[in-house]
């Protein structure tokens, strides 16, 4: 823990020894009255300040000076008094104050204060976010991050919105690890579970809950305990599981499948998704309730083909600690010209690529070759809002024999399968990859749509 000097003026013994205990561990002064808490102001350096109003009975709230003169000399000044009014609170903000509390609950309360006080003067004082833990040069990216950053330290839920590949799991660790909780970052993609699966896997289950389930198993909203529960693709939940996810929120208890007896979890919300809430909402496929809960601060990472000048800051990330590369002008016009429909997974993918060649020095021919994956054309690569699968051109279904061949193989389910994949990608290549037109052509749900590119993608980074 990060030792703070701080000041607490309460003229009140007992609540003198509370606010003491509550603050071992950092270099403490207590002054009993106005002018000792004026005295150590003059003499010392102080990180924060505690102040109580009313120093006496017949008191006419002199902490209100001390906190004027605290202010002025850079102090976060907060007020934990016994007098509440809105007047006095007012008083108290005008006069510099940054925090007021009522008195009563200082054990929870002066925790919370130092902690967000320590993250945020971190955050204040510059970092090294934008250099390797989320790299960006774009203004409007980093004033969005920084001021998701702000509310790292309260429970408050985020919603990290954009398109797949921009960074949406790696903002959602950042802000947990900038979080102060103890607890762990616990993630799960919503889109790779059926609806029984996703249950289990969240609440967990007991020994014998369903077919296959051998042994007990704590699920994921347990081990985010005291942490941060990261929801990907949240959209794709179905609303039955969205009511049950709404309850575990709300009342932050739970009961594991198969179990009579209820789980508790004190975990935060991250939620991510690359589709417009207000659409899912419109749509019927997202519960306005859930939506309320997840939303307290919203905020939506461009894509790439949006922030050029992060390409190559990006790939000198990619390769820090490896092998460098050169790029040749071709090269780099090339690249800059190319949309990157896949995002930062796709610069890391084709980094990936050039690296485990034989030259360090890129010219335009290698990296033509590596922006064009196989079977693809530029035109249909660029016009992608997805990943290459997505949009790539496709044969139709395959004929009568080989779809019987492959039934008799591997079941009548699998070419079934191959049908509707086929159908699917088919439409989505017809359409510019708009993966809403297509679930609205075909009717079909985002689950299977997601599983279909996620089967025809070539893997890469978390979002």
């Amino acid at each position: 823990m990060e030792k703070l000097n701080i000041l607490v003026l309460e003229d009140d013994k007992l609540a003198q020894k509370i606010m003491a205990a509550q603050l071992t561990g950092h270099k403490l002064d207590m002054a009993g009255d106005l002018k000792s808490a004026l005295g150590y102001l003059s003499r010392e350096r102080y990180d924060i300040g505690f102040f109580d109003l009313m120093l006496g009975p017949d008191d006419d709230y002199s902490g209100l000076k001390a906190i004027k003169a605290a202010a002025e000399k850079g102090l976060y000044c907060v007020v934990v008094s016994s007098s509440d009014s809105e007047d006095v609170i007012d008083r108290a903000y005008e006069l510099g104050a940054r925090d007021f509390y009522a008195k009563g609950n200082e054990e929870s309360n002066v925790a919370d204060i130092i902690r967000k006080f320590v993250q945020n003067r971190r955050l204040d004082a510059g970092t090294d976010v934008f250099e390797s833990a989320f790299v960006t040069e774009d203004e409007e990216t980093r004033a969005a991050v920084t001021e998701a950053l702000r509310y790292a330290p309260t429970d408050l839920p985020v919603m990290i919105l954009g398109p797949s590949g921009t960074g949406k799991t790696s903002l959602a660790r950042i802000i947990h690890d900038r979080s102060g909780r103890p607890g762990s970052f616990v993630a799960i993609n919503c889109s790779a579970y059926t609806e029984d699966l996703l249950e289990a896997e969240l609440f967990g289950h007991k020994k014998g809950a369903f077919t296959g389930a051998g042994e007990a198993r704590k699920g994921r909203l347990l081990e985010a305990h005291k942490g941060t529960l990261f929801l990907d693709e949240i959209g794709t939940m179905s609303p039955n599981m969205q009511m049950k996810m709404l309850k575990a929120i709300e009342e932050k208890t739970f009961h594991p499948l198969g179990s009579e007896r209820a789980e508790t979890s004190d975990f935060r919300i991250i939620s991510a998704t690359l589709e417009d809430p207000k659409e899912l909402i419109a749509r019927g496929r997202m519960r306005f309730d859930l939506f309320q809960r997840v939303q307290g601060y919203t905020l939506k990472l461009k894509p790439l083909a949006e922030r050029p000048a992060d390409l190559f800051p990006l790939i000198r990330h990619f390769t820090k600690g490896g092998r460098r590369l050169s790029f040749t002008a071709e090269a780099r016009a090339m690249m800059q010209e190319y949309k990157w429909p896949g995002n930062a997974r796709e610069v890391k993918k084709f980094v990936d690529l050039v690296c485990c060649g034989p030259e360090g020095r890129i010219d335009g021919v290698i990296a033509g070759r590596h922006l064009k994956p196989r079977g693809f054309a530029p035109a249909v690569i660029e016009a992608a809002p997805a990943s290459p699968a997505a949009a790539a051109p496709r044969p139709a279904c395959g004929d009568g024999d080989e779809l019987y061949a492959l039934a008799m193989k591997d079941g009548l389910q699998a070419a079934l399968d191959k049908v509707a994949e086929e159908i699917i990608l088919r439409n989505l290549a017809g359409n510019g990859g708009k993966r809403t037109k297509t679930m609205a052509d075909l009717k079909i749900s985002t689950r299977m749509l997601y599983s279909v590119l996620k089967k025809n993608d070539d893997g890469g980074a978390d979002d």
